[in-house]
């Protein structure tokens, strides 16, 4: 998804760039990049013209030999690739966060970027960047003439999970089930230390994100961030039999059927990142800063979001408390209790409507907030 910080709340937008360059290399049989710490490596392989990554931590192994590339309306960018050079920078980004988890980041990163041209002439670029606690990798396409289009028909992007591991993920809907027609949505069951061998009932594989524990050798969240309209939201296929789980794009009967389910796009087309969290123990995974660390902003929000507290009457007594007396309740609770909100929740439109919806955030904005009781 887009990035959350905003232009103007950033501390410092300077990248300081170390570069080596290999570009005049003829052939590049296996590349790795590591983390500034030296404890997180990635090695990519070109082999018989296809491309494959492998992740480690501590020299174990988190990812075994994973696939990479796209299918799509101007020929493969997976197979018969050659080499076409490298380079190599280091990256350095301080920024700051309006809300989450942290407010200042410190983003240091280590990068490859790979170069291959395709059988027909076109260019993929491989990028990955390995932080400290992450991995994120992403493509960049350009065509061999200007202005041109592109349909990707499919990633071959795969996450070959050793054997031992074990995943803790939620599957994915079947399109079209749920209230009003709207899955999938992210309401679904979960698998929680199943193996990784192990199919989602659905048979349409599982959501973003999804963690994995590789034995005693560490944690592992998978996940995607930098989507735009200028590409689809993907999920994880269905391992295969010895876990391997790909990346899969839409099914037809989302979104009420409505668009399409292949990405169409100018070329030339940075992907979405693939981010890859590794952590001895979960709390890296806890930590990451990842989804904002590899984008930048697309526009500056129109007003300023202050996150607060809130009271919320759907979570105790569901559909029923939809009536102006409950929310007048929960109005007072939040006031009693020092929150800054209530959330007013599913079948307000209709039980309440626009004119009593209006009435209920006068009340609120009459109420004071009070001490918040110690407990």
């Amino acid at each position: 998804m887009p990035s959350l910080r905003s232009p103007g709340l950033r501390l410092a937008g300077l990248f300081s760039i170390v570069a080596s360059l290999a570009l005049g290399s003829a052939v590049v049989r296996a590349q790795e990049v590591t983390s500034p710490d030296g404890q997180i490596a990635v090695k990519l392989s070109l082999d018989d013209g296809a491309l494959s990554y492998r992740v480690s931590r501590a020299g174990r192994t988190m990812l075994e030999p994973s696939p990479l590339g796209l299918e799509t309306s101007l020929g493969s960018f997976s197979s018969g690739l050659q080499a076409a050079g490298h380079k190599t920078t280091s990256l350095s980004e301080r920024y700051t966060l309006p809300h989450g988890k942290v407010r200042e980041v410190d983003y240091r990163a280590n990068e490859l970027t790979a170069r291959f041209t395709t059988g027909e002439g076109h260019t993929l670029e491989v990028i990955f960047r390995v932080s400290d606690r992450d991995v994120a990798f992403a493509y960049r396409l350009v065509g061999k003439e200007p202005h041109q289009r592109i349909v990707i028909q499919g990633e071959r992007t795969g996450f070959n999970l050793p054997d031992a591991a074990t995943a803790f993920v939620t599957w994915q809907a079947k399109p079209g089930d749920g209230w009003m027609a709207s899955k999938p949505s992210y309401e679904e069951g979960y698998f929680l230390d199943e193996p990784v061998s192990k199919k989602s009932p659905t048979g349409l594989g599982f959501t973003f994100p999804a963690l994995f524990r590789v034995a005693n050798d560490g944690w592992l969240l998978v996940s995607e961030t930098g989507t735009s309209s200028r590409y689809a939201g993907t999920r994880l296929s269905d391992p295969t039999a010895d876990g391997v789980y790909s990346i899969a794009f839409p099914e037809p009967g989302e979104n009420g059927g409505l668009g399409e389910t292949t990405v169409h796009a100018p070329l030339p087309l940075l992907t979405p990142w693939r981010t890859i969290t590794v952590g001895e123990t979960l709390a890296p995974i806890v930590e990451t800063t990842v989804a904002t660390d590899v984008v930048k902003p697309l526009y500056d929000a129109s007003h300023t979001y202050v996150p607060g507290r809130s009271t919320w009457s759907w979570l105790v007594w569901q559909d029923a408390s939809m009536n102006e007396a409950d929310q007048r309740t929960f109005i007072d609770l939040a006031s009693t209790m020092g929150y800054e909100y209530i959330l007013v929740d599913a079948l307000w439109d209709t039980n309440l409507g626009r004119e009593k919806l209006a009435e209920l955030v006068a009340y609120a904005a009459s109420k004071k907030r009070q001490r918040a009781p110690l407990v």
